[in-house]
């Protein structure tokens, strides 16, 4: 897994702290009202939205392979672009001719046989939208559903699946690639941006609490889950994040300093820059006497984590593990 990390002075982000932090005092609010709800929400860690591209078809059998797999091969409520909703055996062959992807798959094929290098396209966009634990199944479902009638009804065929199977209630939506009018989708970050934004303010209409942000504004820099290290040890598969592992293990084993390997420099160049912005900003709204706010802010960049990467966050979590382990084991006598 490559880390990621967001230089803000190149990218717009959801919430640009830099260019908030170069404002100057002037007469009446620094702020709009929209943009101080975001700064609360964000200082406060209400929960962040996921939207993520967990792939797509690139032909008929996938995307039918696919659908079968979130609809639990019928067992669960397909709801469609035009308000269907399907839960019988067979809805998904329906829903694959209904959309033309047949004829869809023929006409691509036409179009990029024989272009050297060119991969197969995308029939289908396969998206995840999810929220945390807690978070009312039935509100997350009519947030999408908000969210995917405004951004592609008339336009893209899509249909979705509600997933209550995990600790987190999560929405599979299968988007159709080719519009009605024959234009390709194609997602950029921008797009995901967007759509991040889009869905949150859909979220908090239905009363749940959400915020869209960059992981980098945050203090984010882990880009795995706490305990997926240890369940990728487990499972004995060759990954990459098995790999860094065992890696990190290593070293530490040997007593030598853990290498945090590429991306260390880059990772304290954008922190510096988030923390800066963050300053600023705080002393902006204590001069418009937003005192309580200012001091969230303050305490908000106090308590950020450390800037690691994802070879140190490895280190930090063995150590822990090992820790706890070391006084959960029973003293003899």
């Amino acid at each position: 897994m490559g880390k990621r990390t967001v230089d803000l002075r190149g990218q717009k982000p959801l919430l640009d702290v830099v260019s908030y932090g170069r404002r100057t005092p002037g007469h009446g609010r620094t702020f709009t009202a929209s943009e101080r709800a975001q700064i609360g929400r964000t200082v406060t860690r209400v929960p962040e939205v996921m939207i993520k591209v967990t792939g797509g078809g690139q032909s008929v059998g996938a995307v039918w392979r696919h659908l079968r797999y979130i609809d639990r091969r019928g067992g669960l409520e397909l709801e469609t672009d035009d308000g269907e909703r399907l839960q019988v055996k067979g809805a998904e062959k329906a829903l694959l001719e209904d959309w033309g992807l047949a004829l869809q798959e023929r006409e691509d094929k036409v179009i990029y046989n024989g272009l050297p290098g060119r991969k197969p396209v995308k029939l289908v966009h396969n998206l995840m939208f999810s929220m945390p634990k807690g978070t009312p199944p039935k509100k997350l479902l009519a947030a999408v559903r908000h969210f995917a009638q405004e951004t592609f009804a008339l336009q893209h065929r899509y249909a979705m699946v509600l997933h209550t199977d995990q600790d987190h209630p999560h929405v599979h939506l299968v988007l159709k690639a080719v519009s009605e009018k024959g234009a390709r989708l194609n997602i950029r970050k921008e797009t995901l941006r967007q759509w991040r934004r889009d869905f949150a303010e859909a979220l908090r209409a239905q009363g749940v609490a959400a915020n869209a942000t960059e992981r980098a504004v945050r203090g984010a820099s882990r880009t795995y889950q706490k305990d997926g290290i240890y369940r990728a040890m487990r499972r004995g598969c060759s990954t990459h994040l098995e790999a860094q592992v065992q890696s990190v293990a290593n070293e530490l084993r040997n007593g030598r300093h853990v290498n945090p390997g590429g991306g260390k420099e880059k990772l304290l160049r954008t922190r510096r820059d988030v923390k800066q912005g963050w300053t600023s900003i705080s002393e902006l709204l204590h001069h418009d006497g937003d005192v309580d706010l200012a001091y969230r802010v303050r305490n908000f960049v106090g308590k950020m984590p450390p800037a690691y990467v994802d070879r140190e966050w490895i280190a930090a979590d063995i150590i822990e593990r090992l820790r706890r382990s070391t006084q959960d084991r029973p003293r003899t006598p």
